[in-house]
């Protein structure tokens, strides 16, 4: 049983008659990976709440008339102006069998570390990661600490996650070394760049001192041509 719940009736419209539900309030969307496909649809309000709390990883039970579905969200269609929902896909789950999730990784513990007290800067450079476990076991968030962070040669890495039990990563090639947040001096690479500005300007004026000027020793000659004759 899944702590989200979204009620939705089966529908018969497809294409652009299905688009135009939006008119009517409702959002479109499939249901597979069960014994069929499920073609539903459900009132917008109610579904951008559950899906803003159950993302990407947290499982649902779909309602779709009277029946239960527990579901995992697998794509949202937005539209690329109003940023509304348009459709929605969601994926039949076993509470007994492992899936599959994509997971937001939120780095912790940073605001104590050595390197903020040294007004470093943190860069996160990987946002999510897919992991593999049972619906009821899928975490909402992956957490790693970076409290231990002190200089800009500290890194956290893939291998730093400590993972929730009855949780793994769902890539088995998955590179342990690659980098999850580093840390930087922003204040000095600024200054950094300040200096190589500076540099290049100061090149760039002397440069154009070398250059000789339309005036320079051309009217000088065409005088001397015009003295001697």
């Amino acid at each position: 049983m899944s702590e989200y719940n979204l009620s939705l009736s089966v529908r018969t419209e497809t294409g652009k008659r299905a688009l135009a539900l939006r008119e009517e309030g409702l959002v479109p969307s499939v249901i597979y990976g069960g014994k069929s496909e499920i073609l539903a649809k459900s009132p917008y309000n109610e579904t951008e709440k559950v899906l803003k709390l159950a993302g990407y990883h947290s499982p649902i039970d779909l309602v779709v008339d009277d029946k239960k579905t527990m579901a995992i969200v697998k794509s949202v269609q937005l539209d690329p102006v109003s940023r509304r929902i348009v459709a929605v896909s969601f994926q039949a789950v076993s509470a007994k069998k492992a899936v599959e999730a994509t997971t937001p990784i939120v780095v912790t513990g940073f605001e104590g570390s050595d390197a903020s007290k040294a007004h470093l800067t943190l860069d996160q450079v990987l946002e999510e990661i897919d992991v593999k476990a049972k619906p009821a076991d899928l975490p909402k968030e992956i957490t790693i600490d970076a409290s231990k962070l002190a200089t800009t040669e500290d890194k956290l890495l893939i291998k730093d996650i400590v993972l929730p039990s009855g949780v793994e990563f769902a890539d088995k090639e998955l590179d342990l070394e690659a980098v999850v947040a580093n840390v930087y001096d922003a204040a000095a690479e600024a200054e950094a760049r300040e200096a190589a500005d500076k540099a290049a300007a100061e090149a760039g004026e002397v440069n154009a001192a070398d250059v000789p000027s339309d005036n320079g020793a051309k009217p000088e000659e065409g005088a001397a041509e015009e003295k001697s004759a």
